[in-house]
């Protein structure tokens, strides 16, 4: 039986015995779910699902001894600092100006953030302050700093061109030319505590080239030292105070034992030429393994659980013709559907959050002694605020997606299909995101509620000019935390507002 307009007008003003109550609706609402045993029981088995296995695929993982891990730099962050340097000392103001004649791969083309240039360095010691004006094959002329700090300069610039530094107290300005007699500032950078005496000259390094290959069900990931050969000339050292100039010297800065001896590098000097060959990077150190979102793996099996009585809190009634009575009892069916959704999503956030909160308590130190920890990995404490970030942030998607299978159940009033129609788009871009080119994937992964799950990472902080691995699959988002949180409300609103709209203009 169609409802008539007539009759949504008396809906409109009756009320619950004249005394239409939202906190008495959301009440009756809490009584039905909590009054059912088996969604109690299944509510449950949500926690302890996701708690189980989340402990299990901890207790199953891996990192080996982690290696001696990465130095650190100024800002207290890991950085990679491995490169050949050329250099003599520098006391007080100066400068140093070199003409980069060329830049080549030493086996193939070169790396695209291969670099060659001039640097400023605190001492030789990994992780100390430096600026560097340096040339690259593939984004031209940069002048960077202290690992996390990139300037563009001619970005189209390839060698020949010469690259300056001049200090001032703790002031480092970059200046790039293409004939060695008009010079174009590129930037200015603060070394705080930059000592009087510092280390000048050239510099070559070649970052690993990271080659993914992805398929249905498999993918791997590899990474391969690559080297560099650049040649300078007119090499000048200027100092504010007059003295005799330093004898240079060479050595490989750094060094990782996943490069082979033979490509730490070499420098010889002929004709007032220096050809410098050099491998590694000069870059931050992001990790790409991410110990919290690790342990809250088992979410995916308990935010199933959590659909499914979700669904079945609105679906059970049409079942067996209870929603009449639900509507006769309370007229206005939008306030009805509501009510449904701050119980079944507070349900679920809490659930959620005790579900969140004992995986990472009992996962994380499980994947410490496998492994995940300093100083090759860094592992936040519960109390960072990442990691609080990342657990209520779960707590809050579970909790959308259970308001989410709500408003599908309202709209197709049918257990499996509802149950469908929010679970599938949680599995297919798993599936499917490793066969598709890393792009597909990645807009892939952000365009289905399951971006959602972003809120859970809690290494997020990359950098346009450093190479790192972040698979979609491995549910990793270039997008940080916020912007597929904000993909799953967007879901969950329309969704929730296509209910409403249909509940109103329906038969019960």
């Amino acid at each position: 039986m169609a409802t008539t307009t007539a009759d949504r007008h008396v809906d409109r003003h009756a009320g619950w015995d004249g005394r239409d109550s939202f906190g008495r609706l959301v009440l009756a609402e809490w009584t039905k779910l909590r009054s059912v045993p088996r969604w109690a029981m299944a509510m449950l088995a949500a926690v302890v699902l996701t708690v189980l296995v989340s402990v299990l695929t901890a207790s199953g993982s891996g990192y080996g001894a982690g290696g001696p891990g990465s130095p650190i730099g100024p800002d207290g962050g890991r950085v990679r600092d491995e490169f050949y340097f050329v250099h003599q000392p520098l006391t007080g103001d100066g400068g140093v100006t070199a003409k980069v004649l060329s830049q080549t791969g030493v086996e193939g083309e070169s790396h695209e953030w291969a670099k060659a240039g001039v640097i400023i360095k605190e001492s030789t010691e990994p992780g100390s302050q430096y600026a560097a004006m340096m040339i690259t094959p593939g984004h031209g002329v940069r002048l960077q700093s202290n690992f996390t700090t990139d300037r563009a300069g001619s970005e189209a610039a390839t060698a020949p061109r010469w690259l300056r530094l001049t200090r001032s107290g703790t002031s480092v300005t970059g200046y790039e030319s293409a004939d060695g007699a008009n010079w174009t500032q590129v930037g200015t950078v603060q070394l705080p505590s930059l000592p009087r005496r510092v280390e000048v000259g050239l510099f070559v390094a070649s970052p690993f080239a990271i080659k993914v290959e992805r398929q249905f069900g498999s993918g791997s990931v590899g990474a391969s030292p690559t080297s560099s050969t650049a040649r300078f000339s007119d090499v000048v050292v200027t100092a504010a105070q007059p003295g005799r100039p330093a004898p240079w010297s060479d050595q490989a800065i750094g060094g990782s034992d996943r490069v082979p001896e033979s490509l730490l590098g070499s420098a010889t000097q002929a004709g007032g030429v220096f050809t410098v060959t050099g491998s590694g990077d000069i870059a931050p150190s992001p990790q790409d393994v991410d110990g919290v979102r690790q342990s809250l793996t088992g979410v995916s099996v308990g935010v199933m659980v959590i659909v499914a009585v979700a669904v079945l809190f609105i679906t059970s009634e049409y079942r067996r013709g209870m929603i009449r009575t639900t509507f006769a009892a309370s007229p206005r069916r939008g306030r009805v559907l509501a009510a449904k959704a701050i119980v079944v999503g507070a349900t679920s956030f809490v659930v959620g959050l005790v579900a969140s909160f004992a995986s990472v308590l009992l996962a994380l130190p499980i994947l410490r002694a496998n492994g995940l920890a300093p100083p090759a990995f860094q592992v936040p404490s519960l109390s960072d605020g990442p990691v609080l970030r990342a657990i209520a942030g779960t707590a809050a998607v579970l909790a959308l997606f259970a308001v989410l299978g709500l408003a599908a159940g309202a709209i197709l009033r049918r257990s499996p299909g509802a149950i469908i129609v929010v679970v599938v788009p949680l599995l297919i871009p798993q599936l499917i995101a490793g066969a598709l080119p890393l792009a597909a994937a990645r807009w892939l992964m952000l365009a289905t509620p399951a971006a959602g799950f972003s809120i859970q990472q809690t290494t997020v902080q990359r950098y346009d000019f450093v190479n790192s691995i972040c698979l979609p699959e491995d549910g990793c988002f270039t997008t940080g935390p916020w912007v597929g949180f904000g993909v799953l409300c967007a879901y969950t609103a329309v969704a929730l507002a296509a209910g409403f709209w249909l509940l109103r203009r329906r038969d019960a």
